[in-house]
């Protein structure tokens, strides 16, 4: 009997005990909560996590650059390994243009001594089709110092239909392909010199002209610049490395992209967003390909926008675009400001009142 009452009750069927309906309330709190961050931070958490997912690109082979004043150019290619020119060889330099016209005048006048034509090409939409002015068009009297020069035509963008989507960079590789065509009525030959950059990516004057000079250089390399944020009171780092420079050739065509393993070091300037008002910041960030970025009407606040330029901050509260969480810690944070003006653009210089907002000390923007 003892044995029967034992089997019994240890086959007696165990009640389960109901979760607790605080655990229910959590849920229904927690997870609305999560998915709001992810909406909110999702771009920001997916660049933390970068190193876990991401490979780098391969390393670039990094060609030393030789300068110094009162050097002559037939050393200075000796230094590099290649030989001089019996003749300079013929430089063109080709820009997308949108809206910089601060950084296209900067970049037209320290250029103009070795430039053979500027080549530029406006589109009447941006990259996320929005109708433009055609910016260049109605300022051209400002460049008027290099007119003789000047090779421009305007491109057709599409027009993003109301509540679609157009893809940017599609919008971007459209009107980079249209380049290839205006460089060839351009007038340019193979065997001559050019430039491809974006109008803020600007080659150092002795880097043009050594490109110009010496003999043995590779028909393309990439042109490693220093890369600033707003203004040349904020230097962030070496990392800009898109400029190109090539002996055109059959093969030669307009890009933005990796083309070669080679990169000529220290060769000028990135000035990122170095605009001289407000609304211009605003322009490009609904305009340029990642406008995505914009996270409501609240990102374009003139006050905001002051604040951020003035403190180094990121404009689009993004995380650092690194492959490693030693690089990405390194760069969390404001951009520390320099308080040096040395090795600029010699016209910045020289008209420092004209751009004061470019350097030390000049981060108040005017509004409009």
């Amino acid at each position: 009997m003892i044995l029967q009452r034992m089997a019994t009750r240890n086959h007696r069927p165990t009640s389960r005990r109901a979760p607790p309906k605080i655990l229910f309330i959590l849920l229904l709190i927690i997870f609305p909560i999560c998915l709001l961050g992810v909406f909110t931070y999702g771009q920001k958490i997916t660049y933390f996590f970068r190193p876990l997912w991401d490979k780098p690109p391969r390393s670039f082979y990094r060609i030393p650059h030789y300068y110094a004043e009162n050097v002559s150019m037939e050393h200075l290619c000796r230094l590099h390994g290649w030989s001089i020119l019996p003749q300079p060889r013929q430089v063109y330099d080709a820009v997308i243009f949108s809206n910089e016209l601060d950084m296209l005048e900067i970049r037209w006048r320290e250029l103009n001594p070795y430039v053979t034509k500027f080549v530029i090409l406006e589109s009447n939409t941006t990259f996320t089709g929005i109708p433009k002015p055609l910016f260049f068009t109605s300022n051209r009297a400002r460049y008027a110092f290099a007119e003789a020069k000047i090779v421009h035509d305007t491109f057709s963008g599409r027009v993003a239909n109301r509540g679609s989507h157009e893809d940017p960079f599609k919008l971007e590789s459209w009107q980079r392909t249209a380049m290839n065509g205006l460089l060839r009525r351009s007038g340019i030959s193979y065997g001559d010199l050019l430039i491809i950059s974006d109008t803020d990516e600007i080659p150092s004057p002795h880097t043009l002209k050594l490109l110009q000079w010496c003999d043995g250089i590779p028909p393309v390399m990439h042109l490693e610049l220093r890369h600033y944020m707003y203004s040349f009171e904020f230097p962030v780092d070496y990392s800009s490395w898109r400029a190109t420079a090539h002996i055109y050739g059959p093969k030669t065509l307009y890009r933005h992209s990796r083309q070669t393993d080679l990169i000529l070091s220290d060769a000028g300037w990135h000035c990122s967003f170095c605009f001289r008002r407000i609304q211009e910041f605003v322009f490009k960030m609904t305009a340029y390909s990642h406008a995505d970025r914009v996270k409501g009407r609240d990102s374009l606040s003139y006050p905001r926008i002051q604040k951020l330029i003035c403190q180094g901050d990121d404009l689009f509260d993004m995380l650092p675009e690194e492959y490693t969480f030693k690089e990405l810690i390194k760069k969390l944070g404001r951009i520390p400001p320099s308080a040096s003006a040395v090795h600029l653009p010699a016209y910045v210089i020289a008209n420092a009142e004209k751009f004061r907002f470019l350097l030390p000390g000049g981060c108040v923007r005017s509004p409009d």
